[in-house]
């Protein structure tokens, strides 16, 4: 029965205005045509039959033609629909009606449908390939009479004997070719035997052929019919015949994959006569190999043969039916099997499915069609078809109205992109087209388009969108729907390069789509296409060192192929050679002889390389040898022969295969010369017939198919006078000495003393007790010999014979005690002792030591030596390294800078060793760093544009603590060194923040790094753009980077960079702050003289007493009460950071950084409400410890602080006189503003007298220029004012370097000073009286002298 191609479909309703969705239709074959075997002149009918609501109307084609059946007498058309042909014809020439047929049904206005091809068959004209030949059989044998056919003509052979025909006879069995087979013959048997061919009309006859039936004799096991490979369907029978003849009858028996077969005849495989085998009903497991044993008694043969099970085309999965609107993307799917695979092709509507853009073949047997149109509604059948059949499945589509709801057919068949079924619509305004369609991204293959909602619904949250697209000139267009509500942009993929879409938008709200917008057209970006790979390349060896490469032009590539890089490389080698070719061939030269190449060729256009061609491989041709042969060397055998000795040329000179050598020989007396030629690989040659006693010169060639190479340099040997006597046996060997070991002897000789006599080798004979045991026969030339395997303290007797063709001679005797096995070990030496290590760079270390037991002179007369090892423990898992010596010392080189090393030494002498010594350990000095640093990266700062963060990691070769780094940076790559701006970091900070860069420019950043020993080397170049302008403050400038506890301060603002920004009248305003300020302290000053003159001598003593002992006052009573006046300087965000207080009176802090700008200072953040009080309490606690009164005592308490940066002397130094309380540098004065040092720091106590700097005692974390707190002793005669230390007088202050490198020539601003109130009087009066005059009036004196100083240089601050 034909297969159902359609399924009924049921009645769908939409909900808008109630229209009916139209139904799948019924439409299918009931019956298909079958293949059909006919013989000429005979009546075929080809079923088929199709079922449909409407009568289908039924027409056959022929081989894909149509068969025009109205005006053909012999065909007709049934009322069925099948096909009657009558009177088949078929000759040699002409074969009208074999062929492929096809039924085809059409319904008009719903579709066509086509069946499976069936294959009509006709037999040819009978004819026999072979006739049957006359045989003789044994009794009880088998037979086999041929008469071969041609396959379609099998079915109709039949045998007849003595012409009648034969009887239906178990013994007998007609083979699948025609082949008759006669098992367990009879007497009977005999006879005349013919075959006969019944193809309509009268039977054609074969030649008659006599079958003898002869006595049983002995006869040899022979195979008379072995089995044959086979292929077949499903369902059908294979026959195997396996006859063989013997005496005894044989006995056949199968097996399959090496299995055995039942055939006791129960199952589907059979055992027929002479033992064929039958399987019926084959099924694909059958497939396999079949082996036929024939045994016979004790002889065995075997035969196999191979059957092959080959599948029609089955459906897994068939097409279903299809509901879809325009613009559409579906997919039909259709999953077959078969064997072999079968081939899938799509037919619609009867006609072949060619793929397209439009219809495309996917995942190798689905059908997709994209942007559906009305036209595509109908019928698509999936035809599969393989070597032994094929079979058809079909399903309708349906194309639906836009405002007819897609109803849900399980499963769907939609594409990913329009698999969204429409709810029912209601009814509604529909909205506006949607505005504004633009396309913002186009590439080669994709196109991003927006659009705003439409007018009626400027909101849009609930629209969905469709895309229509199509190529320009084309009326097939394409949807893609947006992902969710509201989405007012969508990405269409798979497009074609350089081509021109047109695109609309359709917006859809839940009444369903709304006005189109207006087409926008945009062309995708044209592939950039490089070259493919050039064709046919060719190489071949023109010479032995060229080869002439050839190719052809790529067939692909968009633009002129511009020019040819051709790659080569000798094989074996891993360094490729190119040259530029603009042609199409190229002879690379100066290649090496006989050597096999590789080579490749890229083509170039104007986008750049292309896809490279395969490697072909070629030789250069062979050349003469370019060397002679090596080591040819001599030996005179007898009067008469001289034997030639030699090796082959030096690898890489052969120039070829070497075919053999050419020796020339010559009388040294005379110039004419012998040639003689030996093969390829043979390296010696015996050259005889020669003169006794006569010089021959001797010279070896190698020789390739190219002719001969140079000859070796002429060597001279002379034949002896008279051959040596080998009429009787040699003599004695003239001296046998042995050396006994623990399991071996070494035996050596001389020859005989007489000459003269032969020595063809010798024999030694050894054992223990007696030499008889074993013999060993060595060659004339050997003189000495390890006898192995012997026993250790064993006595041996060792025999030497010298012997020739004559025989032995008289043997000598030695005899020899093997050594015991266990040797004791000798007693260790003494290790040596006092090992140091001296440092003497930063890669080499000294190791000296002394040994005890040599004399006290330390003299070496032995033949000692000395072994030193060393590592370093970083990593933990580092190998010793060891060197000899045999000094006392010894040099260790090529060590890491600034690590520790250890080291020990030990001595051996002969086979004695001592212990390794104690280590010593040793570092080796610093040494400039040898890398830069690693893994520079360059980010903006979040929130500001121009300001950016550097981060790197430290070098992986520091060789030494590192110290610092410097950024340099430009904004040109390729500028002098000298020309970049420089950053400096100190300390080992591995980050750093960058300001006021210009935004949207790119920068080039290099890092180095520093130790005590130098700079190291600069890393590469990063690059960083800095973002575009994201909002700007005012003209081409921006608000400073400041924390949220920054306070603006009077009277002025500071650049970040330092650029004067007061105003005149903030000048002013300073003026009158510092003069109130300067009224301030000098009343406090007056007060406190009145105070001093108050104190008695008692008192005086007293305040002596305690200062000598305690060196300062506690803090006692309400002192905690007192709120000390603030003077506060402000720059930018400065944060101070308490340090722990050094009992070192000159701590040096060498780590503190000097800031560019105020990123380099912590910035304030909101965490420091809770710091504030611990770091208040702590300093109060640093005060009430160490409060020193003395200005002396206080100037000693100077910290150092190092910034060096070039190598010149300092012209100037900042000096900082703190209190005990040992503040950071940049807590005691403004480290943004320190002068920038020409040359390193010195450290404080090697600082040139200058002018006095302030004193600052801070009570509070950021009261860093605060007067000194309330609860200590209030010194009157102290400034309360910092100050900088300023440069000569003759220097103007803009003309002061500041620490900030990367703005060079910019000058400062004047730094603001705020200047308090001064404290109550009921508060002062408090202060006095708890503390105490530190000065005699004297001293006082000396500090007026020294306030006026400072009030000079506070007067030079605030008019600079």
């Amino acid at each position: 029965m034909g297969e159902a191609a359609m399924l009924p479909g049921q009645p769908l309703f939409a909900s808008k205005g109630q229209s009916l969705v139209r139904t799948f239709t019924p439409f299918y074959f009931l019956v298909e045509p079958l293949d059909v075997l006919s013989v000429r002149g005979a009546s075929v009918i080809m079923n088929c039959s199709a079922h449909c609501e409407s009568p289908p109307r039924i027409e056959w084609k022929k081989d894909g033609t149509f068969l025009n059946l109205v005006s053909d007498d012999r065909r007709q058309l049934l009322p069925d629909g099948s096909l009657l042909i009558n009177s088949v014809v078929h000759s040699k020439h002409n074969k009208p009606d074999e062929g492929y047929y096809q039924c085809v049904a059409t319904v008009d206005s719903l579709g066509t449908i086509v069946s499976r091809t069936a294959k009509l068959t006709v037999a040819g004209l009978p004819r026999f390939t072979s006739q049957p030949e006359p045989t003789s059989v044994s009794r009880g044998g088998s037979a086999v009479l041929g008469c071969e056919v041609t396959a379609e003509l099998a079915p109709l052979l039949r045998w007849e004997r003595d012409r009648q025909a034969l009887a239906p006879d178990r013994r007998v069995l007609q083979l699948p070719g025609g082949a008759l087979l006669l098992s367990n013959a009879s007497d009977a048997d005999a006879g005349l035997y013919r075959c006969a061919l019944d193809s309509g009309g009268t039977p054609k006859y074969s030649d008659e052929a006599e079958l003898k039936v002869l006595p049983e004799e002995p006869q040899s096991l022979a195979l008379l019919r072995a089995p044959q490979s086979l292929t077949r369907l499903p369902g059908q029978s294979a026959l195997f015949p396996c006859v063989a003849a013997g005496s005894p009858p044989p006995q056949i028996r199968w097996t399959k994959n090496d299995e055995e077969l039942p055939t006791d005849g129960s199952g589907r495989f059979q055992l027929l006569a002479g033992g064929t085998l039958e399987i019926r009903d084959v099924a694909e497991a059958d497939a396999g190999t079949f082996t036929c044993i024939a045994e016979s008694g004790n002889d065995t043969l075997e035969a196999q043969a191979e059957l092959a099970v080959q599948v029609p085309p089955t459906f897994l999965k068939r097409p279903a039916n299809i509901y879809a609107h325009e613009s559409m993307d579906i997919v039909f799917e259709c999953e077959v099997t078969g064997k072999p695979t079968p081939t899938v092709k799509w037919v619609k509507n009867g006609d072949m499915v060619i793929p397209s853009d439009y219809f495309k073949i996917v995942k190798e047997h689905n059908l997709q069609v994209l942007g559906l149109v009305k036209s595509d509604e109908g019928f698509y059948q999936c035809i599969a078809e393989n070597d032994v059949g094929n079979a058809q499945a079909g399903a309708q589509l349906i194309i639906l109205d836009l405002d007819v709801a897609i109803p849900t057919l399980p499963p769907t068949s939609l594409t990913s992109a329009t698999n969204d079924h429409l709810a029912p619509a209601t009814a509604g305004p529909l909205p506006s087209a949607p505005r504004d369609v633009v396309a913002t991204l186009v590439s080669t293959r994709f196109i991003r388009l927006t659009w705003r909602p439409p007018a009626s619904d400027p909101q849009g949250d609930n629209l969905t969108y469709s895309i229509f697209y199509t190529k320009e000139g084309i009326n097939r267009e394409r949807v893609e729907n947006t992902s969710r509500p509201g989405e007012t942009q969508v990405m269409i993929q798979n497009l074609m390069p350089e081509t021109v879409y047109v695109f609309r938008v359709v917006a859809q709200n839940r009444h369903g789509p709304g006005e189109s917008s207006a087409p926008l057209k945009v062309a995708t970006q044209p592939e950039v296409q490089l070259p493919g790979p050039a064709p046919n390349i060719r190489a071949f060896s023109s010479s032995p060192t060229s080869i002439t490469v050839t190719w052809e032009t790529p067939l692909s590539g968009n633009g002129d192929i511009q020019n040819y890089k051709l790659y080569y490389m000798e094989k074996g080698q891993h360094t490729e050679q190119d040259v530029d070719v603009g042609g199409l061939s190229h002879t690379v030269t100066g290649l090496k002889k006989f050597t096999e190449y590789s080579f490749r060729v890229v083509a170039y256009n104007k986008h750049g390389p292309g896809v490279s061609t395969h490697d072909v491989v070629v030789r250069t041709l062979s050349d003469v040898p370019s060397a002679p042969p090596q080591n040819l060397t001599l030996e005179v055998r007898n009067s008469k022969s001289i034997l030639l000795q030699w090796q082959p040329p030096p690898a890489g000179t052969h120039s070829g295969q070497i075919t053999g050598y050419k020796i020339r020989y010559r009388k040294v007396s005379r110039k004419s010369d012998v040639t003689e030629s030996v093969g390829g690989t043979q390296l010696s040659q015996l050259i005889e017939g020669l003169e006794r006693g006569t010089e021959y010169s001797f010279r070896v060639a190698a020789m390739t198919i190219n002719g001969t190479g140079p000859a070796t340099d002429w060597v001279s040997a002379e034949t002896f006078e008279s051959d040596l006597d080998e009429s009787r046996v040699p003599e004695v060997p003239s001296s046998l000495h042995v050396r006994p070991l623990v399991t071996s002897i070494v035996v050596s000789w001389t020859p005989p003393e007489n000459q003269d006599v032969v020595v063809r080798g010798y024999a030694i004979g050894y054992g223990i007790g007696s030499p008889h045991a074993q013999t060993i026969k060595v060659d004339y030339k050997q003189r000495y010999y390890t006898i192995e395997n012997l026993d250790p303290s064993s006595h041996y007797v060792i025999t030497l014979k010298a012997f020739n063709n004559v025989g032995e001679g008289i043997p000598l005797y030695e005899s020899a005690v093997t050594r015991p096995h266990s040797v004791p070990d000798p007693s260790p030496m003494m290790p040596p002792v006092g090992v140091q290590a001296s440092i003497l760079s930063h890669d080499t270390i000294r190791i000296t030591w002394a040994d005890n037991s040599l004399p006290k002179n330390q003299k070496i007369t032995d033949a000692r030596f000395y072994t030193v090892r060393w590592k370093t423990n970083i990593p933990a898992n580092t190998k010793y390294k060891t060197a000899n010596a045999t000094t006392l010392s010894y040099l260790v080189t090529g060590l890491k800078a600034n690590t520790l090393y250890e080291f020990s030494v030990m001595v051996t002498k002969g086979r004695r060793s001592s212990t390794w010594s104690m280590t010593a350990h040793g570092t080796t000095f610093e040494y400039a760093p040898t890398s830069p640093p690693k893994d520079v990266t360059v980010v903006s700062k979040e929130g500001k544009p121009r300001t950016i963060i550097v981060n790197w990691q430290p070098p992986s070769e520091a060789n030494g603590k590192i110290t610092g780094y410097i950024i340099y940076y430009s904004t040109d790559v390729n500028a002098e060194i000298h020309d970049w701006v420089i950053e400096p970091v100190v300390g080992n900070r591995l980050t750093h923040q960058i300001q006021e860069l210009t935004l949207d420019t790119p920068y080039f950043f290099k890092i180095q790094a520093r130790n005590s020993k130098g700079m190291g080397p600069l890393s590469e170049a990063v690059q960083f753009r800095t973002p575009k302008a994201s909002g700007s403050a005012g003209k081409g400038s921006r608000p400073m980077d400041l924390g949220p506890d920054y306070k603006p301060p009077l009277g002025g603002s500071n650049s970040p960079h330092g650029s004067p920004t007061s105003p005149l009248d903030s000048n002013m305003v300073l003026v009158i702050i510092v003069s109130l300020g300067v009224i301030t302290i000098v009343i406090v000053v007056i007060v406190a003289v009145f105070c001093t003159r108050r104190t008695t001598s008692h008192q005086k003593k007293k305040r002596a007493a305690c200062k000598s002992v305690n060196g300062s006052h506690k803090y006692k009573g309400n002192s905690k009460d007192v709120k000390p006046p603030d003077l506060w300087i402000h720059h930018e965000r400065l944060e101070l950071k308490p340090i722990d207080k050094s009992p070192d009176p000159n701590p040096i802090m060498t780590d503190t950084p000097i800031p560019r700008n105020s990123q380099d200072i912590t910035p304030v953040d909101n965490s420091m409400d809770s710091n504030i009080h611990q770091r208040r309490n702590s300093y109060r606690g640093h005060e009430s410890e160490d409060s020193m009164s003395t200005l002396a005592g206080r100037r000693g308490m100077r910290p150092k602080m190092m910034m060096p940066f070039d190598s010149q002397p300092p012209q100037q130094s900042v000096r900082n006189t703190p209190s005990t309380d040992t503040m950071p540098a940049a807590s005691a004065v403004p480290s943004a503003e320190l002068p920038e040092p020409e040359g390193p720091f010195l450290p404080a106590e090697e600082e040139p007298q200058g002018p006095p700097t302030a004193h600052v005692r801070p009570s509070h974390p950021l009261k860093s220029f605060a007067v000194p707190s309330a609860g200590g002793p209030f010194d009157p005669a102290l400034p309360s004012t910092p100050l900088l230390t300023q440069q000569a007088p003759s220097h103007p202050l803009h003309a002061v370097k500041t620490a900030s490198i990367g703005t060079l020539g910019r000058t400062r601003p004047p730094m603001p000073v705020v200047v308090p109130s001064a404290p109550e009087v009921q508060e002062t009066t408090r202060m006095l009286e708890d503390s105490e005059s530190s000065y005699e009036p004297d001293e006082l004196t000396k500090e007026m002298a020294h306030l006026e100083g400072l009030m000079k240089d506070l007067n030079a601050i605030t008019t600079a």
